[in-house]
């Protein structure tokens, strides 16, 4: 709502220093200012209505060390992230824009199926929560809305050909050796030239109207992709700041593709996809981040508070829709490796013990304990040590991802 106001008084009023405003980095900036503030001031009351109405987590008993006296930690702090992005959204974004109105639906869709899961759990006293078929269904819905809206919404646009881009004439580009927008479902196979895939071309056995059809392939390339990401933020919610944490390193990684991307000249220097209009969603982002840097100011062991599922499924929706729009979803297994283990490890010790059971009368392990960071926890290593080593991993991670910019 202040961009409006400012861009009001900039060009009808033409008040000095209002022009400010239209500027992506500037509003980026104060966006990680308000959202600190709101999750580290605001979120210390949010905890202490939570502690107060007695919404605290119930440990089920695994055999770990310290977990008991996680016991009555006040849970739902996902709702501290939420607040903390939006506010600060609301305030400085362009909410015309179709990418940042995509990212608010996307958080209030998957924070509203976090917080009936977080509520089945604290005031039904059901450990299990909203049934995994109930979350899956959730998860669709918004992977079709948000692969409809990508494929069909005419705002979606790219020029994946910027090589006839003049930046420098009269320090101004050509327009008319700007490459057309376009509608394409094309997107970035990482670490190859020529490096653009379209999903299209999948279906070009079809006859020469195969692109008429390629929304069979790309919307439910986006439902999986929301999905797994989705439930792979929330296994890894399992340690104080692991999850937020993490996530902080790949929203940040995801804000840099979005500003090059959004940027005509940044990517015709680093010859990528321009994606019109995409910039805006360094807004989003940075408001994003600071809200999960400042939620980690409470989440640090021990922790004083845990996002619970409102938290965990929102940062995984925000993510993988993030990772689709910029075109980047191929490079989510690099960029977000720590949310593959973690499924994988779930996946394959369940595969596992069922495999031996049926084979051998018993069934039998591959690690102590799955998800993957309490096997670690079962060989020893203090909690501590096991979120810092996986920060470590995820930086690593997030290094080797924008090299993808350059290394092809």
């Amino acid at each position: 709502m202040l961009y409006y106001l400012f861009e009001y008084l900039d060009k009808q009023l033409d008040v000095p220093g209002t022009g400010v405003f239209q500027y992506i980095t500037f509003r980026s900036g104060l966006a990680v200012i308000l959202s600190l503030l709101i999750s580290t001031v605001f979120g210390k009351r949010i905890i202490n209505f939570l502690r107060r109405q007695q919404i605290g987590e119930t440990v089920r008993e695994l055999g770990l060390e310290g977990q008991s006296q996680k016991a009555g930690t006040p849970t739902m702090g996902g709702l501290i992230i939420i607040m903390a992005t939006l506010i600060p959204v609301i305030l400085l974004a362009k909410l015309d824009n179709i990418y940042v109105m995509l990212l608010i639906v996307t958080t209030l869709w998957m924070g509203t199926i976090g917080f009936i899961d977080d509520y089945i759990k604290i005031f039904k006293k059901d450990k299990e929560g909203l049934k995994g078929k109930f979350k899956v269904v959730g998860q669709v819905g918004l992977g079709l809305i948000v692969g409809y809206v990508l494929y069909f919404h005419p705002a979606v646009t790219v020029r994946t050909d910027t090589s006839r881009i003049d930046i420098y004439a009269e320090q101004q580009p050509v327009l008319s050796q700007l490459p057309v927008e376009e509608k394409s479902t094309a997107t970035t196979i990482p670490f190859f030239k020529n490096n653009e895939l379209d999903y299209a071309e999948l279906l070009s056995w079809a006859g020469d109207d195969y692109k008429n059809y390629a929304w069979l392939i790309f919307i439910p390339i986006v439902i999986f992709i929301i999905t797994a990401v989705s439930n792979g933020a929330n296994l890894t919610d399992g340690i104080d700041g692991l999850a937020a944490g993490t996530s902080t390193i790949a929203v940040l990684t995801l804000g840099i593709f979005a500003f090059v991307s959004g940027n005509i000249i940044f990517s015709n220097y680093l010859n990528i996809m321009y994606i019109p209009n995409s910039g805006e969603m360094t807004v989003y982002i940075a408001a994003f981040a600071g809200a999960l840097v400042g939620f980690l100011w409470y989440n640090t062991y021990p922790a004083s508070v845990f996002m619970g599922d409102t938290g965990s499924l929102t940062i995984g929706g925000i993510i993988a829709v993030l990772a689709i729009a910029v075109r980047k979803e191929l490079l989510i297994p690099v960029l977000c490796g720590i949310f593959l283990a973690e499924n994988l490890s779930v996946v394959l010790q369940v595969s596992y013990f069922k495999y031996t059971k049926k084979k051998y009368g018993e069934g039998r392990r591959i690690f102590l304990m799955s998800p993957l960071h309490h096997h670690y926890q079962k060989k020893g290593y203090h909690e501590s040590k096991i979120v810092t080593r996986f920060w470590i991993v995820a930086i690593m991670l997030a290094i080797f991802s924008l090299v993808s910019l350059k290394l092809r």
